[in-house]
């Protein structure tokens, strides 16, 4: 099972720590993706970063590109056009 890490920019730091826990648990829960871990920037805060265990590379990839990651970038705060993943090589 690949590790991913997904960096990105957030409007607000506490915001995405908070409720992005819960989005990111509704969100990639069911596509089976474990070991969910968040990271920042001490030095520029609103750059933000994950790591996770994802059974199913395509399927992840397929669910970034619904309208429901959309609402959920947006319920946390997460600038789309900022996201670059990473897969282990």
């Amino acid at each position: 099972m690949p590790k991913i890490v997904i960096h990105h920019d957030v409007e607000d730091t506490e915001r995405w720590l908070t409720t992005g826990k819960t989005t990111r648990e509704n969100f990639f829960g069911p596509l089976g993706i474990t070991g969910i871990k968040t990271y920042t920037n001490p030095q520029n805060p609103q750059q933000v970063a994950l790591t996770m265990d994802v059974p199913d590379l395509d399927a992840m990839i397929a669910a970034l590109e619904t309208p429901e990651a959309s609402e959920a970038e947006k319920t946390d705060g997460v600038k789309s056009d900022t996201i670059v993943f990473y897969v282990e090589a």
